[in-house]
């Protein structure tokens, strides 16, 4: 009987003892739970602090006046001030594209600006390239080729060679000559560099048709398709941030931009039968001989009416990134125009 008593005397001890325990237990955890809850809490408070201090999103200020190529934007219009908006929204925030833009517009605005300037044109019209290829060699939908996005039957209109073997949609210099001489006659045509830049979009056919139909003659009294209606807005915004390009949150030191590659040129007046060994005498690879010459568009050329070509190279050693920021002053400023 005692030994009974015994037994269940410590039966209830141990009881009590994993009781407590279990319950100490509990009330660890509960409040360990709590702590990191309300530290969880904490940081996530700061987080959104910071979040709010650090990363803002802004409405943009829209200027009071603005012009393209000389010629006043009615900025006096809600549908015009909307589109304006529009675009500049659109082309603030794709940060990885515009400054794309401002990287290679160092690179190929000045040889740009001097080709405009022979022929006339304003220099808005530099943008027109931004907007039209992002200043690379690319191939729309429907056929337009380079960097001036010209169509075969334009560019030869204009005197360029489009073929398999040479097109000189892709060359530097006469593709940006004949599509000046596309808008002077547009200009002539349509009477004003809107209207002409208007015309580089929809074709001068497409644009005489609508000045037709709506009995208008002005840019902004027209309504177009979607591309066309916002294509001079485009031209506009890509204008506004190039030239200031910290009044919309961009930061760029002349280091970050691409700079100009000098070049020589070497007069061809016979065909080429292999372009890489071609390249080798100057010291460049193929690569390298596209890059400088993409209107070449075969690994050969064939000349049999002897004809006059100039095949840029660049000068030896400029493929060294050192050596082209050697030639730059090194600022840790940021880039101002």
């Amino acid at each position: 009987m005692i030994k009974n008593q015994e037994k269940h005397r410590i039966f209830k001890w141990n009881k009590w003892i994993i009781t407590s325990i279990s319950i100490a237990f509990l009330f660890f955890t509960i409040i360990v739970f709590s702590y990191f809850k309300t530290g969880n809490d904490s940081t996530d408070g700061e987080y959104s602090l910071m979040f709010q201090r650090k990363y803002s999103v802004f409405a943009l200020n829209l200027p009071e006046q603005l012009t393209f190529a000389g010629e006043k934007v009615p900025l006096e219009y809600f549908d015009v001030r909307e589109s304006l908006d529009r675009e500049l929204l659109i082309n603030t925030y794709w940060q990885s594209q515009t400054l794309l833009f401002m990287k290679r517009a160092k690179r190929y605005f000045p040889e740009i600006e001097e080709i405009l300037r022979k022929n006339g044109i304003p220099d808005d019209f530099k943008y027109l390239v931004l907007a039209e290829s992002d200043l690379m060699n690319q191939v729309s939908p429907a056929g337009a080729v380079g960097i001036w996005q010209l169509l075969k039957g334009t560019a030869e209109d204009y005197g360029l060679e489009v073929n398999d073997i040479v097109d000189e949609r892709y060359h530097f210099e006469k593709s940006a000559n004949a599509a000046c001489k596309f808008i002077n006659d547009s200009k002539n045509l349509f009477g004003s560099w809107t209207m002409a830049a208007a015309a580089y979009n929809i074709g001068r056919r497409g644009l005489a048709r609508q000045v037709n139909r709506q009995h208008q003659s002005n840019y902004y009294d027209l309504l177009f398709n979607d591309e066309t209606s916002r294509y001079i807005f485009r031209l506009l915004a890509i204008k506004l941030i190039l030239e200031n390009p910290e009044e919309y949150g961009f930061h760029l030191r002349e280091k970050d931009l691409y700079q100009p590659i000098p070049t020589f040129e070497v007069k061809v007046d016979t065909s080429i039968s292999n372009m890489a060994l071609f390249a080798q005498k100057f010291e460049i690879n193929y690569k390298m001989l596209k890059y400088f010459n993409p209107w070449l568009r075969d690994t050969l050329l064939t000349n049999k009416n002897r004809k006059e070509y100039f095949i840029k190279i660049p000068e030896k050693g400029y493929r060294s990134y050192s050596k082209i920021i050697d030639q730059i002053e090194i600022d840790t400023t940021f880039v101002k125009n």
